[in-house]
């Protein structure tokens, strides 16, 4: 399958997966990214940064609300409020 044939939530847990380093976000979309210590403030800049470049919308870092962000499922939820309007 290509990039291009994912879904907005592949796309979304394959750039997750590799900005955490882990693939536990695949298994588990309620997983606490920021308790677990998965994201940090500099990864999650870089997870910004990649999927404002995946789906061409501007995420700031000034919008960034750490309870939106919490989770993967939240984050999926998240950009397809902001890819889809």
């Amino acid at each position: 399958m290509s990039q291009a044939d994912l879904s907005l939530e592949d796309k979304t847990i394959d750039i997750l997966a590799r900005i955490a380093e882990t693939d536990e976000v695949r298994r588990n979309l309620d997983l606490e990214l920021f308790d677990l210590d998965i994201l940090d403030s500099l990864a999650t800049v870089q997870l910004m940064v990649a999927l404002s470049d995946e789906f061409g919308v501007d995420i700031s870092p000034a919008e960034f609300e750490r309870e939106e962000w919490a989770t993967p499922r939240k984050i999926v939820a998240y950009m397809e409020q902001r890819v889809r309007g």
